[in-house]
């Protein structure tokens, strides 16, 4: 493994555990050329996945970038790191058990938009702007009415604390 610090293509393992989910290895390496100390994980992945973005454009599937976008989301709300782990897992799980290397973005939303509603009203509200486009307040006072997540419904989910 790569030393981030110094770029040295080498790098010693000096624990390997499981991570809290099982679902992954956690390394923590050493550089022996700056001495640098880093963690790495090590996860299964059943097969390569790309996303066919809006504009036609092919990405490979990145687990990283879907983290900070649902990061994003929940930024202030009241929860676990173990709970948003397991659902970053669990919709990675499903995109690599549809069967098909090559996936619509709006699968990878759809997918994330579902999970956080379970969450959390306000990250779903937070995230589906974002994903949705919204171009003006009425659009978004539509989505929030026919969600169910009027004034009243997203006051008994709790208050978005700045």
């Amino acid at each position: 493994m790569r030393c981030p610090f110094c770029g040295h293509a080498e790098s010693q393992v000096k624990d390997s555990r499981p991570s809290e989910d099982g679902a992954a290895i956690r390394r923590r390496r050493l550089c022996p050329e700056c001495g640098g100390r880093f963690t790495t994980f090590e996860r299964v992945q059943l097969r390569e996945l790309t996303i066919l973005k809006r504009s036609g454009r092919r990405t490979p599937f990145d687990r990283d970038k879907l983290a900070r976008s649902i990061a994003i989301a929940i930024r202030k709300r009241p929860i676990e790191p173990e709970r948003v782990e397991r659902m970053i897992s669990s919709i990675v799980r499903q995109l690599e058990s549809v069967g098909e290397t090559e996936l619509p973005s709006s699968a990878v939303g759809e997918m994330v938009m579902k999970q956080l509603k379970a969450l959390d009203d306000v990250a779903y509200v937070r995230y589906a702007s974002v994903y949705r486009d919204f171009r003006e307040a009425g659009e978004f006072a539509t989505f929030l009415g026919e969600e169910g997540l009027g004034e009243e419904g997203l006051s008994e989910g709790g208050e978005d604390e700045r």
